[in-house]
């Protein structure tokens, strides 16, 4: 700030912030936006209005522009461009946001905005200065000293060094920490902060010292880095006195784009000192220097210099016009710097060119000025020069494939300049366009015929051939080929007929695969041919022959405009030679499909898939095929099929009696007949080009969407695959809805594309873009859906589009005498059924010109006279001895019954020709060729066809009868096998059943065989105490799925917590189960396997956590970490009139009066005062010992297996759920199992709840929760008190039951606002029977003694709840706390009058909705511990919600109304409700001070995400990291839980988590969802499942474009709008627990070397 302070008083001449103002008020806002983008910054393009794909716009702009509305496209920018916004050129309409559109009216004022003389002058003066020496300083390359002019006079220079480390693209991170570690003694923080800014800025400063310690660090930094890779760091040592003026020459360059900023004028006098020529300097401009080192430069000063560039030369019109041709001047030297270079090209000068040679105006400015299309093209040539050889064609072999990569980028550079072809000619543009057309030929002769190949005899090759190279040239040529042509064709008369002119003087001079002998006569059928002889399969050929495809692309232009090539060449052209390379590569494929190349090994294979493949096949196979059909309307047709014969090598074949008993030469043979035939259908058929007949760029790609959806329907994604690049998607959107329809996805999957019906006439079966599986796909299906409409099978040739004048020759290849000769003999061959001579495929493909023939003759014979239709291949093929009579005769060959229907409709279409011909009756001729194929059926044939059908349906039928009766009749006999089903017993009562869960009408637990299959031994048993313990899969994670207060943490050793769960359920212990069976030894031995592969898998250990005693359910895969042990239920039978008689007496007064005994008893024993007083009677007869079939009964027993299991069990969940090491003794082990079967339930009626199903008519779903699983859960937790010490359990009761009664509480003791009431009910149900038990004998109640204890228990405790719902309801009055004043007093009764004129509807209905839940868990719970069914009202939908609740109570025999509970027990409640309101928490609760929870609880769900994906983007682009303050990309990434924004990926925000670095989210994880996460990567819209910090996968985003596919990283860049039902798929995801099942699963099809570091993200 000192510095910069003087220099802007210095430019305004008065205050800087008084100029400052002066100077805004006079300037309007700029017209161009000019954001500059940083890597994977999002951007958006428009489908409808952008001139081309190269025009964005910013996030702010897009927003506020008319484009949000229109069709557009978004991806991540690669950094290094800038918002288009602004840019009249850029946008056909639209072209500025709002924001810039005032800035535009202004510019189109004015374009000069003028400054005030002096400050003009003065900031020309500064500008010079200060830009020179920046330019000076950046460009400095001495170390230890500096210029003479900056030394100051009379100082002595410090002799301080810096050892300058500079960041290179060899190295990695942890080998430059590696290196710095060991070079200049740092420890690894610091190395790796060194190593982030120098990845960042480019250069760092690792050591200051002397000169002698500086170079002893350089050359440790070398050496060490040196072991490491091949090249060492760059190290440089500078002087403190260049290192202090070169970093104030960075902050210089930040300083110009603030001030450029402020005005016009500023960035204006910026840009003509720039670009002024500097006379010392051979006329180079400042910013020219700049330019030519940038490859020298570090990175942060290229970014700088490119910001400069940016908001200053590239904003003003005048200015980007004359720094482009710089641009140019200097083009090759800056592209040669750029190869040398090491850097990304984001941050290289040559970047630049797209936003310079994109812009239509200056484009043709530069060709015509600077002849740019030459520049480009020399610098590829020189670049490439080392690869030409002896015959100046290119050979690749051993190139650098990083220096061939940076060269393949200048072409690039060349598709920008031609992008837009200009619409206005001048002869200066004609003139320089054709000269740098002349040297693209040039480029295009040294690729013609390159890298030759010639077939391999005898043995195998044994070194592949490089051909990679020559393909990458290719793929970038394509688009630019195709420029070329519409450049040319924009300009007819002068310019494409020069042109084509060049073009064919360029294929005339090329000597690639030259002839070797001379032409000499071939005969065939009274035909001649003259032609030199040639064989591929013997001599050198070439894949690449970029010249002849050019020179076919533009006849095919000429011909479109109604000129032929002949008449602009004026001079006989040799049309074989044309034909000639062309037809060597379609042979080549052919004999490689044939297998006669197979021991050139797959570097030929794979060129011949690419020079048919999508990516390749325009520029190449197409227009071969264009090719061979210029000179196949050139030459006579007869010589045309005989070129062709000979070059397939066929024709002795098809010449004479030419045979021969190798197999493998038949085999061959066979197949190029195949491919031969295949190439005349191609040549004849394919016609579908403008120029070549009557059709329009939309008919082609339509007809290649019906061909692509005639494999099978497809995705958008799929379709566009399967298309040119060049086929924009807004052209194939105006297709798609005219000939497919539109199926939307589900859940999962995609939307798919269906072809319409009417669209299959088109379908050809031999559509020249068909791979041989799409060939195969293709024709089964439409086979197939043929015989599913009762249609014949035959696959009838399309009717194609008339040719173009130019090109109606062709069709006289199919009435020629060869071909015609070539078909008898190849349907002679199938007649004679001579086996290995004919193929099923060559017959089909012969059917198939026949019936083309056919159709043609059809056709002309429609449209034109009989006397003017020459086409006469029906009479050809009429001839003795000729097609037709052998097609007559192969219609009952066996052999070919697969072509039966095609036959029978040929021999059709000869009688409609026939009739045609004759004209006799042509009305009937019609008729019958139209007549659908079952009305050609014979009436016989139709009558027997229905009357088969008619008897298979009637014994379908008859079958489904019997196997109905048959499974009625099993169910029956087997009805009690079908009520011993572990997931269906006892779920629904019988109509009318009154039998409560708790209390004297408790119903009876029904005496149930429980017999299963172990899924690993498959072996049935009995589950029974004493039998080996069978048990189930499950589960035990820790969970916040219920949270009230999401991201707390809980500490036992600070809360109550394990003992009482607070009422925010903060953190949860879930168990889950998928139901499958086994028997415990089978588990171990599984178990113990599974650890013992999963040791020897490289993979396995990311899948399952070995130490967390992991494993995958065998049969379903589901993850599960132990089992729970199978106990059956024990029979009971409730005496009724016993237990009235023991209700008389054991009220809840009494049993609250017993319990306070007993327990005072039990801590007199503990204190030592006698056993005497232990005695205390629990059954409230009479003050007697209860005898032990009224109180009490003995104690279950189980074997030792099921207690091994019990401790397995109850041991995970107690590590689990506290994050402890495991410890079996631990006296909280036995409530973390109680606090587990509480939270298992509350998730369960929580979900159930979310989905609005019943309470036990869904439990059978095993998305909702499992049935087994779940009592299996209970009924563990229920067997803890007999696991655990008498003590320890009798402790935790009493613990508990202080919360009730508050009398028998401790200091410890929460108030009622702070405890979880279902968790508190659980434990006190499952501890209660520990009081039974005394050291002499292990006792339990009885059956009666339990429902009594469940039933006061269960009144207790709902009492209790009702209390809390209304002291945390904040919407009327609660109960208070404290002392009153007298002004209090006296409110409190003037409300207690009024409220006896309040309605208290209110207050009933917020405690019936508060306490629902509670009941709901409730009753879920005693049924799972007690078996007793419940009533019919819980499990249908039909029932009310005021039903509901009133069967709800029923079943848990309270009162419908609750708050009789208050009336009946008044005596005993209203004491107990004082001592809790009383309670010091309740009052700061009250007050506010304490957070409450209301109730029912808020359910949790995923955060709302926006409609439109867009509006998340610029929610993250708004993102600052809170630990950074630079704009370097970042991964935001929100979590769905709680909506947080965390900075991903990044070391700024890293953490300490157990010791352990790692990254925001799984940190953030830890906290929000106890280690489960589940994020959104907005900028790479895909869905991140977290489950530990070493786990986790990537999801489908919830967000589909309009096509229902997902867009993971934005890759195709269409619109996106949320589905609802697949985020809602997620969010079941979250509450069913399954996150960490679904990233098992998906890390177990996914395999991958090298894991992902998820603790990093």
């Amino acid at each position: 700030i000192r510095l910069l302070q003087p220099l802007e008083f210095l430019l305004f001449g008065e205050d800087p912030q008084a100029g400052l103002e002066k100077l805004q008020q006079g300037s309007a806002s700029s017209q161009l936006c000019g954001r500059v983008f940083k890597e994977g910054e999002t951007v958006y393009s428009c489908r409808d209005c952008a001139i081309d794909p190269t025009c964005v716009l910013c996030m702010n702009c897009f927003q506020d522009s008319v484009h949000k509305v229109h069709r557009y496209k978004m991806h991540a920018s690669s950094g290094g461009g800038f918002c288009d916004c602004g840019d009249l050129e850029a946008w056909k309409t639209g072209p500025c946001c709002s924001k810039h559109d005032s800035g535009a009216a202004t510019a189109m004022e004015t374009d000069e905005c003028l400054l005030e003389p002096g400050l003009r002058e003065r900031a020309q003066k500064l500008f010079q200065v200060l830009l020179r020496y920046t330019t000076d300083m950046l460009v400095w390359e001495e170390s230890f000293e500096l210029a003479a002019e900056l030394v100051i006079c009379n100082r002595v220079m410090e002799d301080t060094f810096y050892c300058v480390l500079y960041n290179d693209e060899h190295h990695s991170y942890d080998h430059v920490i590696y290196t710095l570690q060991r070079s200049v003694q740092c420890d690894h923080s610091e190395a790796h902060t060194h190593t982030a800014l120098i990845d960042k800025e480019g250069r760092r400063a690792v050591k200051r010292g002397e000169l002698r310690s500086c170079q002893d660090a350089r050359d440790l930094i070398r050496s060490h880095s040196e072991h490491i890779s091949l090249q060492p760091l760059r190290v440089e040592i500078l002087h403190s006195a260049v290192m202090a003026h070169q970093s104030f020459a960075m902050r210089l360059g930040t300083w110009f784009q603030q001030i450029i900023g402020y005005s016009v004028g500023f960035r204006q006098v910026f840009c003509q000192v720039a670009l002024e020529p500097n006379s010392e300097l051979d006329q180079t401009s400042l910013i020219s220097r700049l330019m030519l080192h940038d490859a020298r430069l570090y990175k942060g000063a290229r970014k700088i210099i490119h910001e400069l560039i940016f908001c200053s030369l590239l904003m003003e019109t005048e200015y980007k016009r004359l720094f482009a041709i710089e641009f140019t001047k200097h083009y090759m030297q800056l592209q040669k710097d750029f190869i040398l270079d090491d850097h990304e090209r984001s941050i290289s000068i040559t970047a630049l060119s797209v936003q310079i040679f994109t812009v239509p105006t200056l484009a043709r400015q530069l060709i015509e000025e600077c002849n740019v299309i030459k520049v480009i093209v020399d610098t590829v040539m020189e670049l490439l020069s080392e690869h030409l050889d002896a015959n100046h064609r290119f050979h690749f072999q051993g190139y650098n494939s990083d220096k061939f990569f940076r060269i393949q980028v200048i072409f690039n550079d060349l598709r920008y300049i031609l992008i837009s072809k200009p619409s206005v000619w001048t002869e200066a543009l004609r003139t320089q366009f054709l000269e740098g057309f002349r040297v693209f030929l040039e480029l295009l002769n040294c690729m013609q015929g390159m890298e030759e190949v010639k077939r391999q005899f005898g043995q195998h090759i044994e070194v592949e051939p490089e051909w990679e190279a020559g393909f990458s040239i290719q793929r970038q040529l394509r688009h630019i080929l195709v420029m070329f042509q519409d450049w040319c064709s924009s300009d007819v008369r002068p310019l494409l007929l020069l042109s084509f002119k060049e073009c064919h003087r360029a294929l005339m001079r090329c000597n690639n695969q030259p002839f070797h002998s001379e032409a000499i006569d071939y005969y065939m059928c009274k035909h001649i041919l003259h032609v030199r002889p040639y064989k591929v399969s013997q001599e050198p050929v070439s894949i690449h022959l970029p010249i002849s495809r050019a020179l076919a692309g533009l006849y095919v232009q000429l011909c479109s405009t109604g000129i032929t090539g002949p008449s602009v060449l004026q001079e006989s052209c040799d049309y074989t030679l044309w034909a000639e390379h062309p037809l060597r590569c379609v042979v080549l494929a052919a004999q490689v499909s044939a297998e006669m190349w197979r021991r050139n090994g797959l570097s030929l294979v794979s060129q011949v898939y690419y020079y048919q493949d999508v990516k390749c096949r325009d520029e190449m196979f197409d227009k071969d095929v264009i090719m061979l059909q210029i000179a196949a309307s050139q030459m006579d047709p007869n010589h045309f099929i005989m070129l062709i014969l000979l070059r397939f090598e066929l024709f002795d074949v098809f010449n004479g009696n030419h045979s021969n008993k190798d197999q493998e030469l038949l085999k061959q043979w066979n197949r190029l007949t195949e491919e031969m035939l295949y190439l005349i259908i191609i040549v004849v058929g394919e016609r579908y080009v403008p120029g070549i007949s009557q059709v329009t760029k939309e008919d082609v790609m339509m007809r290649e969407v019906i061909h692509l959806l005639c494999i099978e329907p497809m995705a958008h994604s799929s379709l566009v695959k399967g298309l040119p690049e060049n086929s924009h998607e807004t052209g194939l959107e105006t297709v798609i809805p005219k000939v497919a329809t539109f199926k939307k996805p589900g859940v999962s999957g995609h939307g798919l594309y269906e072809v319409k019906k009417e669209c299959l006439l088109e379908f050809n079966p031999f559509f020249f873009h068909y791979s041989k599986s799409q060939h195969s796909k293709a024709e089964d299906a439409q086979k197939k859906r043929r015989t599913q409409e009762g249609s014949d099978k035959a696959l009838r040739p399309p009717v194609p589009p008339p040719f173009c004048p130019a090109f109606s020759t062709i069709v006289r290849l199919l009435c020629c005498d060869i071909l015609i000769h070539v078909l008898r003999r190849v349907l002679q061959r199938a007649v004679e059924d001579r086996a290995t001579y004919w193929t099923e495929a060559m017959i089909q493909r012969a059917l198939h010109l026949i019936g083309q023939g056919l159709s043609e003759e059809k056709t002309q014979l429609g449209g034109h006279p009989v006397e003017e239709v020459t086409f006469d291949f029906s009479l050809k093929a009429r001839s003795e001895s000729s097609v037709f009579h052998l097609l007559s005769r192969m219609k009952s060959l066996p052999s070919l019954e697969a072509q039966k229907d095609m036959i029978k409709w040929i021999l059709q279409m000869f009688e409609v020709v026939k009739c045609l011909r004759e004209k006799s009756s042509p009305a009937a001729c019609m008729s019958v060729e139209q007549t659908k194929p079952e009305e050609i059926v014979p009436d016989k044939d139709k009558a027997e066809r229905k009357r088969k059908a008619d008897a298979a349906k009637l014994h379908r039928q008859k079958i489904m009868a019997q196997m109905s009766a048959m499974q009625k009749n099993f169910i029956e006999s087997n009805k009690m096998l079908y009520d011993n089903m572990p997931e269906s017993r006892g779920l629904l009562a019988h109509p009318g059943s009154w039998l409560a869960l708790v209390g004297p009408q408790r119903g009876s637990t029904p005496a149930e065989r429980e017999v299963l299959t172990c899924i690993l031994c498959q072996e049935v048993q009995e589950v029974q105490a004493h039998s080996p313990a069978m048990v189930l899969t499950a589960c035990v994670q820790r969970s916040t799925v219920l949270t009230q207060c999401r991201g707390k943490t809980l500490a036992c050793k600070e809360t109550s917590y394990p003992l009482f769960m607070p009422p925010d359920l903060a953190v949860g212990t879930h168990t889950g189960s998928c139901g499958h069976v086994m028997h415990s030894t089978c588990w171990q031995k599984y178990f113990e396997a599974v650890q013992n592969a999963t040791r020897n898998r490289l993979h396995a250990e990311h899948i399952i956590d070995l130490e967390n005693g992991e494993y995958m359910c065998p049969l379903c895969k589901s993850l599960c970490n132990t089992v729970v042990p199978l106990i059956p239920l024990e029979p009971l039978t409730l005496n009724y009139e016993n237990a009235e008689l023991v209700g008389q007496h054991l009220t809840l007064p009494r049993w609250i009066q017993i319990l306070s005994a007993r327990i005072r008893g039990l801590k007199s024993v503990t204190q030592g005062s006698g056993k005497d007083s232990c005695v205390i009677p629990l059954s409230g007869c009479s003050g007697e010992r209860p005898s032990a079939s009224a109180g009490v009964a003995p104690v279950s027993t189980f074997s030792d297996s099921i207690t091994e299991m019990l401790v397995v069990c109850a041991t995970t969940v107690h590590r689990v759920g506290l994050q402890t090491a495991p410890n079996e003794l631990c006296p909280r082990v036995a409530i973390m199992s109680w606090n587990t079967c509480a939270f298992t339930i509350q998730a369960i009626e929580n979900m159930l709840q979310e989905v609005e199903k019943t309470l036990f008519g869904s439990l059978q779903n095993r998305q909702v929760g499992h049935l087994a699983g779940l009592k299996a859960v209970v009924q563990f937790s229920a067997t803890q008190h007999l696991k655990s010490s008498h003590a320890v359990i009798q402790k935790h009761f009493t613990d508990m039951f202080g919360a009730l009664l508050p009398a028998m509480s401790s200091e410890n003791t929460p108030s009622i606002v702070e405890i979880d009431f279902f968790h508190l009910l659980v434990g006190l149900v499952l501890a209660i029977p520990a009081l039974y038990q005394e050291e002499a004998v292990d006792l339990r109640p009885s059956a009666v003694s339990s429902a009594y204890n469940h039933l006061h228990i269960l009144q207790l405790v709902t009492v209790a709840h009702i209390v809390q719902v209304l002291l945390c309801s904040t919407d009327y009055p609660a109960v208070s706390g404290g002392e009153d004043g007298e002004e209090a007093k006296a409110a409190a009764e003037l409300y207690a009058t009024v409220s006896q004129y309040v309605s208290g509807s209110s207050v009933a209905e917020r405690v019936r909705t508060g306490i629902r839940p509670f009941l709901r868990c409730a009753a879920l719970f005693f049924y799972c511990l007690t078996g007793v069914p419940p009533p019919e009202e819980l499990s249908v939908t039909t029932v009310s919600s005021e039903g509901q609740m009133e069967a709800l109570c029923s079943y848990l025999a309270l009162p419908s109304n609750v708050f009789q509970l208050f009336q009946c027990h008044s005596g005993t409640v209203s004491p107990l409700i004082r001592r809790w309101c009383g309670h010091p928490s309740i009052a700061k609760a009250l007050k506010g001070e304490i957070q409450t929870i209301s109730y029912p609880r808020k359910r949790n769900r995923l955060i709302d995400l926006p409609e439109d994906y867009s509006a998340l983007l610029n929610q993250a682009s708004h993102f600052q990291c809170p630990n950074s303050m630079d704009d370097e990309r970042k991964h935001p990434t929100l979590c769905l839980f709680c909506g947080t924004i965390l900075c991903s990926q990044s070391t700024c925000c890293q953490s300490q988590l157990d010791g352990e670095d790692v990254g925001a989210c799984t940190a953030h994880a830890a906290t929000c969802g106890a280690g489960v996460g589940m994020f959104l990567r907005i900028r790479e819209c895909e869905i991140v499942l977290m489950a530990s910090k070493t786990r986790g996968c990537t999801f489908p985003a919830p967000y589909l474009d309009d096509y229902g596919e997902t867009d993971p990283q934005l890759g195709r860049g269409n619109p996106l709008h949320l589905c609802p039902e697949r985020y809602q798929k997620l969010h079941q995801l979250w509450q069913q627990h399954c996150i960490l099942e679904e990233i098992a699963r998906s890390l177990e099809v996914v395999h991958v070397m090298f894991a992902f570091e998820w603790q990093m993200l």
